[in-house]
C-alpha cells in the first residue's frame, strides 16, 4: 500500500457537496477501484457459498457420492480462502480511502485557511473550523469508505436474484421486488435525517465556538466574576444541542431498526416459500438449504445499502460545511502582474502618514490602541491600505513576498505543542547560541533555566504551563529569532513587570541593529530607548521626534504617556 498523499492535490471543486466528494474520489481513484474490486469479490464469493452447500447436499449426501462430496467440499474451502484474502484487501483499501479523504480534506481546509489569513476569523468562528476537523472529516471519509461494500452489495444482490430466478421464478421475483421496497422505505427517512443532521451540525459548530471563547478568556472571566454567567449560557446551549441530537437520533434509530426488520421479514418470507416448494417436490433438499443460505446472506447486502445511504447523507452534510470554508475569498486579492519589492527602503503608510526609516528602531505611541493595531495590520498587508516599501506598493507584490520582508508579531500569536527549540526556531536553521541570544534579548533566560530539559523541554498546547508574561517573552524571542528585514511588534511588553520591561527595552535595540523595527507601545521605558518616536492621534501622525523632545513639546503626547489629564 502506497503512503498517504502529502503533495498538493490541487484546488477542490467547491460548487456543490456532491462535486466536492467526486473531487476527492478522483484523486484516489486507484484505491477506490481496488477497494470496490476486492469488495465485490469478497461479497460475491459469499453469495456463491450457499449454492456450493446445496450442491454438496444434493450430490454428496443425498446420493451418497463421496467423490462428489469431496469435490464440493474442496470448492467450499477454495471459496473460503478467496473470501478471506479479498476481505483483508477490501478492508485495507477501505481504511486507506477513509484516511485519504479525511486527510485530503484537512489539507484543503488548512491550505485555504492559510490563503485566507486574517480574513478567516472575521468571516467564521473558530469553533466552526474546529468542528470540521473534529467531526466532518470523519463523515466525509466514511462516505468514500462505504463505496467498497456498497458496490459489492449491488453486484451480489443482482447475482443472487439471477440465481434464484433460474432456480425458481417465484423466489426470484420475491427478491427482485423486495429490494426496491426496502430501499423505498429507507429513502423516506433520508430527507428528514439530512435536515435534522444539518441542524445538529450547525448547533454543534456554534457550541464549539462558545467553548473556544470561554477557554481563551477564562482568566479574564474569573477576574471579573463572569465565570458562572458564561457557564450557565454554555449549559443552556449544550442542552439545546442535546435536544437536536436526540431529534436526529430518533430518525437514525428508526433507520437502524428498519435495517434489521426488513431483512428479517425478507429472510422469513424466502424461507417459508422455499419450504413450501420443497414439500411440494418442486425443489431438492439441497436447493432448500441453498435458498435459506441466500436469504440469510441477503441480510448483509441489504443492510449495507441502507448504511451506504446513511453515510452518504452524513458525508454530503459534512462536505457542505467544508465548502463554507473553501468558498470564502481573501479580502486582499493577489496582483495580476506581481512586482518585486526592493531590498531596502522606507515603509510608508499613506493613510496615517507614518514612515519607517530603514535600520531605525521606531516606537509608535497612539492615543487609542485600536489605531496602532490598524496601522500594524496595514503595514503587514493584513488589511487593505495604501502602503509602499521603497515607493513600490505592497499591493503590487505577492503575499508570500510581503510576508518574507515584513513580520507582524502581536499578542494573538500562539505557542504550539512540541520541543521548545522547534517552537522558537520552526525552520531549524538557528544555532543554540543564536537561540540563547534571542532569549536574552527577550529577557527570557529564567524561563529557560526553570525547564529541566532546557531547549529540548516539551511545550504543552498554547504554552499553558507558562504564565502570561513568560508566554509573551517566548513569543518575543521567536519574533527576534526570525530576523525579518522589517519587524513590527504590537505591545510586546504589555504582560511583563517594569523591571523585565526595562531589560527588554535596553536589549531590543542592539538585537535588531541594522534592521527596521517598529514597536507599538505607550510605555515610557520603551519610548525612551527608541531611535525615533511617532505619536498618532485619531489615526494620524501629528508629532515625531525623540521621547524627551515630545514630552517637552507635545502636551497630548505627554498626557497619553504619563496617563495624566494635561492640556
Amino acid at each position: 500500500m502506497r503512503s498517504l498523499p502529502l503533495a498538493d492535490p490541487g484546488t477542490p471543486d467547491s460548487r456543490s457537496a456532491s462535486r466536492y466528494l467526486w473531487w476527492l474520489a478522483s484523486h484516489q481513484f486507484r484505491t477506490l477501484s481496488f477497494g470496490m474490486f476486492f469488495g465485490i469479490t469478497w461479497m460475491l464469493v459469499g453469495a456463491l457459498i450457499p449454492m456450493v452447500i446445496g450442491k454438496a447436499i444434493d450430490a454428496g449426501i443425498t446420493t451418497k457420492d463421496t467423490s462428489a462430496l469431496a469435490r464440493w467440499a474442496g470448492a467450499f474451502l477454495l471459496l473460503g480462502l478467496v473470501q478471506a484474502g479479498s476481505g483483508i484487501m477490501r478492508h485495507r483499501n477501505a481504511v486507506f480511502n477513509w484516511m485519504s479523504a479525511n486527510f485530503r480534506t484537512v489539507q484543503a481546509v488548512v491550505r485555504h485557511a492559510n490563503r485566507l489569513g486574517a480574513t478567516l476569523p472575521k468571516r467564521m468562528a473558530t469553533g466552526e473550523v474546529v468542528a470540521i476537523g473534529a467531526a466532518d472529516t470523519s463523515h466525509i471519509g466514511n462516505a468514500l469508505d462505504i463505496t467498497a461494500r456498497g458496490s459489492a452489495a449491488i453486484v451480489s444482490l443482482v447475482t443472487v436474484t439471477v440465481i434464484l430466478l433460474t432456480a425458481s421464478v417465484k423466489l426470484g421475483l420475491v427478491v427482485l421486488l423486495g429490494v426496491p421496497v426496502q430501499m423505498a422505505v429507507v429513502s423516506l427517512l433520508i430527507k428528514p435525517l439530512h435536515r435534522r443532521q444539518q441542524a445538529y451540525r450547525d448547533q454543534q459548530g456554534a457550541l464549539t465556538g462558545r467553548a473556544v471563547d470561554i477557554v481563551a478568556g477564562l482568566r479574564v472571566l474569573r477576574g471579573i466574576g463572569g465565570e458562572q454567567v458564561f457557564a450557565d449560557r454554555y449549559r443552556t446551549q449544550s442542552q439545546q444541542l442535546r435536544e437536536a441530537g436526540v431529534r436526529a437520533a430518533r430518525i437514525d434509530s428508526l433507520l437502524e431498526s428498519i435495517q434489521v426488520l426488513m431483512p428479517g421479514l425478507f429472510l422469513a418470507l424466502v424461507t417459508w416459500l422455499g419450504a413450501r416448494l420443497a414439500v411440494g417436490g418442486e425443489i431438492q433438499p439441497g436447493e432448500l438449504a441453498s435458498f435459506y443460505g441466500y436469504a440469510a446472506f441477503l441480510i448483509m447486502p441489504l443492510r449495507t445499502l441502507a448504511e451506504m445511504l446513511e453515510k452518504m447523507t452524513r458525508g454530503h452534510v459534512s462536505a457542505g460545511r467544508v465548502l463554507k470554508v473553501l468558498r470564502l475569498e481573501p479580502e486582499i486579492a493577489a496582483p495580476a502582474a506581481p512586482r518585486s519589492l526592493p531590498e531596502h527602503g522606507a515603509l510608508v503608510d499613506v493613510k496615517s502618514g507614518l514612515t519607517l526609516r530603514p535600520g531605525v528602531l521606531t516606537v509608535l505611541a497612539a492615543d487609542r490602541p485600536e489605531d496602532a493595531i490598524e496601522i500594524a495590520d496595514r503595514l503587514g498587508r493584513y488589511t487593505e491600505g495604501e502602503v509602499t516599501l521603497g515607493q513600490v506598493p505592497l499591493s503590487a507584490a505577492t503575499r508570500d513576498e510581503v510576508r518574507a520582508r515584513i513580520l507582524v508579531a502581536d499578542n494573538n500569536a500562539r505557542l504550539f505543542s512540541g520541543p521548545l527549540r522547534e517552537e522558537l526556531d520552526p525552520t531549524g536553521t538557528a544555532s543554540d547560541e543564536q537561540i540563547l541570544a534571542a532569549l536574552r534579548a527577550a529577557s527570557a533566560e529564567e524561563v529557560l533555566d526553570a525547564l529541566p530539559d532546557g531547549l529540548d523541554a516539551f511545550v504543552a498546547e498554547r504554552g499553558r504551563e507558562f504564565s502570561g508574561g513568560q508566554q509573551q517573552r517566548l513569543r518575543l524571542a521567536r519574533a527576534l529569532l526570525a530576523d525579518a528585514p522589517i519587524l513590527i511588534m504590537v505591545e510586546p511588553t504589555s504582560a511583563v513587570d517594569a523591571h523585565t520591561e526595562a531589560r527588554i527595552a535596553r536589549r531590543i535595540g542592539p538585537a535588531r541593529q541594522g534592521r527596521t523595527t517598529l514597536l507599538t507601545s505607550t510605555s515610557p521605558l520603551l519610548l525612551d530607548q527608541a531611535d525615533h518616536v511617532v505619536f498618532v492621534d485619531d489615526g494620524k501622525v501629528i508629532a515625531e521626534g525623540t521621547h524627551r523632545e515630545l514630552l517637552a513639546g507635545e502636551p497630548r503626547y505627554r498626557a497619553v504617556v504619563t496617563r495624566s489629564v494635561d492640556a
